[in-house]
This record gives structure tokens, sequence and C-alpha cells, in this order.
């Protein structure tokens, strides 16, 4: 749709940086590439900048992307950055779980923002009835999990869930420089998937 889009280009770099194939196609970004706009440029930096964490390993920031891009529903970035974060060594459970605590949280953002909104004594006091045991024992780690739990309700906007799980990434042993490098990550992939959705 936009022909001036030039090969070797930023687009071309930042599909790589994400392990998109050349060929993808978005119309958005091809927008922006045939007019070789400097945000292009901005995008990639952020996402190199922020898979190369100081806190975080590459396959820590890996599957915090991936928890973004199951939550935005990306499919193409699902299935690049599945690849990429098996390159790292995840396994299969891993990356599976990751899907499951995306899901879990969807759930958790939509009825603890209705508790949180309506501040009423039967909803804050009935039981949540929602059943949460992958939460008990994750194979990823209760801190990682909990890290991600965080990242997630951080782009549901759910405030209850970003305190609660913001705290108990603090208490399994996670420090403040981690969570705001997982939070970074959300950010910047949600701006890419509103690119690439």
């Amino acid at each position: 749709m936009y022909p001036f889009a030039t090969t070797g280009s930023t687009k071309d770099s930042l599909y790589k940086e994400v392990n998109l194939p050349a060929e993808f196609e978005s119309v958005l970004i091809d927008k922006l590439a045939a007019l070789d706009h400097r945000y292009l440029k901005d995008l990639k930096i952020n996402i190199g900048n922020v898979l190369k964490s100081q806190t975080l390993n590459r396959k820590e920031a890996l599957l915090i992307a991936l928890s973004v891009a199951v939550n935005e529903k990306n499919a193409a970035l699902i299935a690049a950055i599945e690849e990429l974060v098996a390159a790292e060594g995840a396994d299969e459970k891993e990356i599976a779980e990751v899907t499951a605590c995306v899901s879990l949280m969807n759930a958790n953002n939509v009825f603890y923002r209705f508790r949180h909104f309506m501040h009423k004594e039967f909803y804050d006091n009935a039981p949540a009835g929602i059943k949460m045991s992958i939460m008990v024992n994750p194979v990823l780690g209760k801190e990682l999990f909990e890290l991600l739990s965080l990242v997630v309700s951080s782009l549901n906007g759910c405030e209850m869930c970003v305190t609660s799980h913001e705290q108990s990434v603090l208490n399994h042993g996670g420090t403040q420089a981690r969570i705001f490098d997982a939070v970074r990550i959300g950010a910047i992939f949600k701006s890419l998937t509103v690119l690439i959705g």
C-alpha cells in the first residue's frame, strides 16, 4: 500500500529486533516507513534498550514481552517472541505459564477494578471465587510470576492489582529496579502492538 518504504530500512531492523519476518505486513508501520518517520527509529531503539535491561536477563525480558503480546492478542508477535524466548532457554511449560498468567490477570483485573470502582461493603467482602492455583507454585518462580502479573495489571489499568503485585514482587525478593524495568518493557511492547495489531 505504501510502495516507497525502503528496504534495509529502520522498519527491517525493527522487525529483526522482534523476530517478525521481513514480509510481515502492517499498514501503520508501512505508512510510517514510507514517510521515513523518525518514530520508527525511536521505537526500534526503545525495544533494543528494554530488552537489554540491567536487572532482567534476556529470557525474563522476553517472557515479559510475550505477556504483552498475549494480553494484546497479537498472534504474529506471540509467535515471533515465543521463538526468541525458546532460543534463550524457555521451555514449553514456562511459555504456557505466561499465557495462563495473562488469562488469569485479565479475570482478576476486571473483578478487582469493579470492586475498586464500587467501594461497597458487599462487593468488598464477598469471596472472589476465582480459582488461582497456578499462583501457588508457578513454574517460572514466584517473583517472576508476580512481575508478569504486575505488568499485565499495569497494561489493563487495575490499581488494586498493580499495588498488590508490586508489593508481592518485593516480598519475594524482587527490587524496585526490576519492577521499573519490567513495566518499561510492558509500555514499549504495548506501543509496538498499537502499530502491528
